[in-house]
């Protein structure tokens, strides 16, 4: 896997295993979600859903949406995510151009005109400043497609903690294990263990 698409995983996986998280959550509480999430607030003179809001300001400011949500410890991941990818790119379209202005003095079929790139300048061949130049083109696309990438998750994340922005489990649900044997057809009982969810009754 190419080291750039390989650095846009690793800095973009906390993101996105925070907003996995979230859904299975929102997924699994279902009916459970406590309607104060969904209440109605004020932004810019609009009538918006605490979700909706949050997911505006992530998308206008990165990072906005998890300060409203109250999500401090998550504004690092989020910068890091983002930033990383954008410092990625820069450095990869600053190498990119420096080869293509070497390619260029290479193959302007001028002797005189010398490839004095940094790195360009040391290549031993045509065939080698092509190649990689190709190579930097595919890894700047792949720093822009990062930066979407974190850019998007952080507003999905904003997202799902609005939703779960009032709801507990612990307070909801309660888990139950026992001891049970496990009835099959044509065969002998076989010891198993079961797991059940109770809804806990609010008084």
């Amino acid at each position: 896997m190419h080291n750039g698409l390989r650095h846009i995983l690793l800095t973009s996986l906390p993101v996105l295993l925070l907003a996995g998280q979230g859904w299975a959550q929102a997924f699994t509480a279902g009916s459970l979600v406590s309607d104060s999430t969904r209440r109605t607030e004020r932004l810019l003179g609009w009538s918006v859903t605490r979700p909706k809001k949050a997911a505006i300001l992530s998308a206008v400011l990165p990072g906005a949406g998890q300060i409203y949500n109250r999500k401090y410890w998550k504004l690092p991941l989020v910068y890091g995510a983002i930033g990383g990818a954008i410092i990625g790119e820069m450095h990869a379209q600053r190498l990119y151009k420096e080869y293509a202005r070497g390619y260029e003095a290479r193959m302007d079929g001028n002797p005189r005109t010398i490839d004095q790139g940094e790195h360009s300048g040391k290549e031993l061949s045509d065939a080698n400043v092509h190649t990689t130049l190709s190579s930097l083109r595919t890894s700047r696309d792949q720093w822009i497609g990062g930066i979407a990438l974190a850019y998007t998750l952080n507003i999905v994340d904003a997202l799902v903690d609005a939703h779960l922005y009032d709801f507990d489990v612990s307070n909801d649900l309660s888990l139950h294990w026992q001891p049970s044997v496990l009835q099959l057809p044509a065969a002998a009982p076989t010891p198993a263990i079961a797991f059940s969810f109770h809804l806990k009754s609010n008084r």
